[in-house]
C-alpha cells in the first residue's frame, strides 16, 4: 500500500508538472487523435482538454498545414525517432496570439517543435507527443537584428544626395548586367547623362543650389524608371541608366521624355529661378560587344557628342555593321 500510495503522488506530480509548464504538450495516436492537452495549450488555444480529447487535430485547427506535419509526424511513427521544426522553417504550428511584454508588436507566437515517438512496452510507437516552444522573443529580435542589416546595407548602396544608388554598387549591378547579357543575349541600353553647363549653376548661385538641381534630376529619373531599371549616381552632376530588356529605340523614347522633363523644371534656391538642362547618350548591347568597359565608353562617346551638337540632347552610339 505503501508503494502505490508513493506511486499515486508521483503520477499527481508528474500531471501538475506537465499542466504548468511553460511549453506545449499534445499528445496523438495513431488517427491523429488528441490524448492529451496540457495548460500552456488550453490557456493560448481557448479549447479546453475535454473539447479537443479524442478529436483529429486538423479538423480542430485548419491553419495547421496536414500534408506537411503529417508527413512529419509519420516518419516519427515509421522510424522511431524525433523530428523538429522552427520558425524559420514555419512561424508557427498552432496560430496562437502573442501576448509578451518584450515582443508584443508581434502579431502572433513564433513556435519551434519537437516531435518525439511515444513506445508501448513492446517496442511499438503508438503514439506522439508534439512539444511547442514559444521563442517569440528570440525570432523577433533575430528580424529585427536582420532588418537593420539590410537597412545598413541598402545604406552602403545609395549615395545620400540623390538617394540613387552609388557609383560603386551602380557598377557592379553594370558587370553582372553585361554577364547576363553575354548569357542570354537579351539586349540592354545603357544611358548616361549629366547636366548641362552645371559649373555655371554652382558659381553663379552656389553649391547648395547646385545640390538642389542635382536632387531635382534625380527625384525626375526615379519618377521615370520602371522596377526593372538601375539607375546611379556615376558621379558629381553624371547619372547612369541600365535599361533592361531594352532596344535603342525604346531607349530613345525613354531618354527623350526624361529630358523634355528636365527642362520643363524649375528650382528656386534664394528667389532665384533656376532653369537647366540635360545631354544623353545612349549605347545598345550588341552581339560582338566584347566588354562592359567597351559598352560604357560607346555611351561616354554618344554623350559627348550630344554636348559637342548643342547639349540638351540625346545622341545614341551607331552599331557596328555585322558584315563589316
Amino acid at each position: 500500500m505503501q508503494n502505490s500510495a508513493f506511486d499515486l503522488k508521483e503520477f499527481h506530480w508528474m500531471v501538475e508538472m506537465v499542466q504548468t509548464i511553460d511549453v506545449g504538450l499534445v499528445v496523438l495516436d495513431r488517427d491523429y487523435k488528441v490524448q492529451a492537452w496540457n495548460g500552456f495549450m488550453e490557456n493560448h488555444s481557448g479549447k479546453g482538454g475535454s473539447q479537443v480529447q479524442n478529436q483529429v487535430m486538423f479538423d480542430l485547427f485548419s491553419e495547421i498545414p496536414k500534408e506537411w506535419l503529417s508527413q512529419k509526424i509519420e516518419s516519427v511513427f515509421l522510424l522511431k525517432n524525433r523530428a523538429f521544426t522552427t520558425w524559420e522553417q514555419r512561424p508557427y504550428i498552432f496560430r496562437f496570439k502573442n501576448y509578451r511584454p518584450i515582443t508584443g508588436t508581434a502579431e502572433f507566437m513564433y513556435q519551434n517543435m519537437t516531435i518525439i515517438p511515444l513506445m508501448s512496452l513492446t517496442g511499438e510507437v503508438t503514439h506522439v507527443s508534439l512539444i511547442i516552444y514559444d521563442v517569440t522573443d528570440s525570432a523577433v529580435n533575430k528580424l529585427q537584428l536582420k532588418e537593420l542589416n539590410n537597412q545598413l546595407q541598402d545604406l552602403s548602396r545609395i549615395d545620400a544626395l540623390t538617394q540613387l544608388y552609388n557609383r560603386g554598387y551602380w557598377e557592379e549591378q553594370f558587370h553582372h548586367e553585361f554577364a547576363r547579357y553575354k548569357r542570354t543575349q537579351a539586349n540592354a541600353c545603357l544611358i548616361m547623362f549629366d547636366i548641362d553647363h552645371f559649373k555655371r549653376v554652382n558659381d553663379t548661385y552656389g553649391h547648395q543650389a547646385g545640390d538642389k538641381v542635382i536632387q531635382a534630376v534625380s527625384a525626375t529619373l526615379k519618377q521615370n524608371l520602371r522596377e526593372t531599371d538601375i539607375a546611379g549616381r556615376y558621379g558629381g552632376e553624371e547619372f547612369a541608366v541600365l535599361l533592361i530588356d531594352t532596344e535603342a529605340e525604346k531607349a530613345l523614347f525613354f531618354a527623350e521624355r526624361l529630358r523634355k522633363s528636365i527642362e520643363a523644371l524649375h528650382v528656386y534656391h534664394d528667389e532665384h529661378d533656376i532653369c537647366f538642362t540635360i545631354s544623353l547618350g545612349i549605347a545598345q548591347t550588341y552581339a560582338q560587344l566584347p566588354s562592359a568597359s567597351e559598352w560604357l565608353k560607346l555611351s561616354d562617346s554618344a554623350l559627348y557628342r550630344a554636348k559637342e551638337s548643342g547639349r540638351n540632347k540625346t545622341c545614341a552610339a551607331a552599331l557596328p555593321d555585322p558584315d563589316a
